[in-house]
């Protein structure tokens, strides 16, 4: 709709029946959509179908993010995840990204990768000019696989052939297909080419085909986004917006020189991603195998984003990271709520989520990174993650609230404690 918009001051202090009849008109959502996000979206008769042994479902919050801005588009960011702080993180960065003209993102072509692995082979080198010299004969045999792939313009892109002449087995060859998968995840598109070209190829090696398999680093298939913020943009009642920066910009040094901090710099990036993943029927382990693979890349563990002061001295950011996603096939269809999510994300390509998603990557990070900077991240997690003690403990409805303030006002945030202040708010005695 021309009137779309992300962008709700306050949005999370609407009661819960208010921020979905937003998202709902926002989105376009029909009635029996909504009933799904009220509902779960999936029966246990679904459930079954999905996955095998099921005995039940499990339950996850259902949010959006609000406040991005991508490429120009205004977009509400559907989000499956437990973890408080995340999604109010989120929707703050985004806020502060407006300021400098929201992300602007991109996408490689949606190429995946397969690999063959091949054994016995007398000399490994006569194999793979072999291979190569009989490129469209692979070439028809991949396509022949997948034609409906192929009608929509995806296909064979090329291949390589890489020997590994020592190995705990033995010498082999892998050939590695490049395949574009459209607006699929691709996995089980290239598996099946994989399957569909093993013969063909030990036929030309006179070698034994092993492996046949897609590959989870995606590196052909990345996207990436960036994001420029002026420093009064990031000023908070304590810190100004050059200190503010600084420190943005010393938490980033100590991920690029140490990879303990790299990992959980990257763990934060990927509460968005994943969370994104899960809304949207994605594969969020293959993400995950990714973007770790693809951070050490060049043989030392590296942040996945990079944060400098531009020549007018913003503060500017980018992302860069493989992205295997869809949205066709899977659960991206089969699971209702997906289809739901997909609709609230107004996506037309896997392209677009991709690069969606890598954006959501970004602004996971700036938010890490400047409530590090600032007031520290302890602070920012205390309150929600009182609200899930305050539940542990038994508290229902207005109690939940109640006894959260306690536990932050008393910066004693333990269960037993949660416990005793609703024996309190109950009337009985400590037991």
């Amino acid at each position: 709709m021309s009137s779309r918009t992300s962008r709700y001051p306050g949005f999370y202090r609407l009661p819960l029946e208010a921020r979905a009849r937003w998202v709902a008109e926002q989105a376009g959502l029909t009635p029996e959509e909504q009933a799904l996000l009220i509902n779960g979206g999936l029966t246990l008769e679904e459930a079954d179908h999905l996955v095998e042994n099921v005995i039940g479902r499990f339950a996850l919050p259902f949010a959006v993010a609000v406040n991005f801005l991508i490429n120009g588009r205004e977009v509400l960011i559907p989000m499956v995840i437990e973890e408080p702080s995340v999604v109010a993180a989120l929707s703050h960065a985004a806020r502060l990204a407006r300021a400098g003209g929201g992300f602007l993102a991109g996408s490689d072509e949606p190429i995946m990768r397969g690999q063959i692995q091949i054994m016995d082979l007398p000399d490994l080198s006569t194999a793979a000019r072999a291979i190569e010299e009989q490129i469209e004969t692979i070439r028809t045999a991949a396509e022949a696989a997948t034609p409906s792939i192929v009608a929509r313009g995806g296909g064979f892109r090329g291949l390589e052939v890489i020997p590994f002449p020592n190995t705990p087995v033995g010498p082999m060859l892998v050939v590695h297909l490049f395949y574009d998968v459209r607006d699929a995840m691709g996995a089980n598109a290239v598996n099946t080419v994989c399957e569909a070209v093993a013969p063909r190829i030990a036929q030309i090696t006179g070698g034994r085909v092993v492996l046949r398999i897609l590959s989870n680093l995606a590196d052909r298939r990345r996207a990436w986004a960036e994001v420029r913020i002026p420093p009064e943009a990031l000023e908070t009642p304590d810190f100004p917006g050059d200190l503010v920066i600084q420190g943005i910009l010393e938490a980033q040094a100590l991920a690029e020189v140490d990879p303990y901090r790299a990992a959980t710099h990257n763990k934060g990036i990927m509460n968005g991603i994943d969370a994104v993943a899960l809304a949207t029927g994605n594969d969020w382990r293959a993400i995950e195998a990714g973007a770790h693979a693809y951070a050490a890349r060049d043989g030392r563990y590296r942040p996945l984003t990079r944060w400098c002061r531009d020549e007018g001295g913003a503060l500017y950011g980018r992302i860069e990271l493989p992205l295997a996603v869809g949205i066709v096939g899977g659960a991206t269809q089969a699971h209702p709520l997906a289809r739901v999510a997909l609709k609230i994300l107004g996506v037309s390509s896997a392209r677009e989520l991709a690069e969606i998603m890598a954006a959501v990557g970004l602004a996971q990070n700036l938010a890490a990174l400047r409530a590090l900077a600032t007031e520290g991240i302890q602070r920012g997690h205390m309150e929600l993650h009182a609200r899930q003690i305050a539940m542990a403990a038994g508290a229902a409805g207005e109690e939940i609230d109640r006894i959260a303030e306690r536990l932050v006002m008393e910066r004693n945030i333990r269960l037993a404690r949660a416990r005793e202040l609703l024996q309190e708010l109950r009337g009985g005695a400590p037991g």
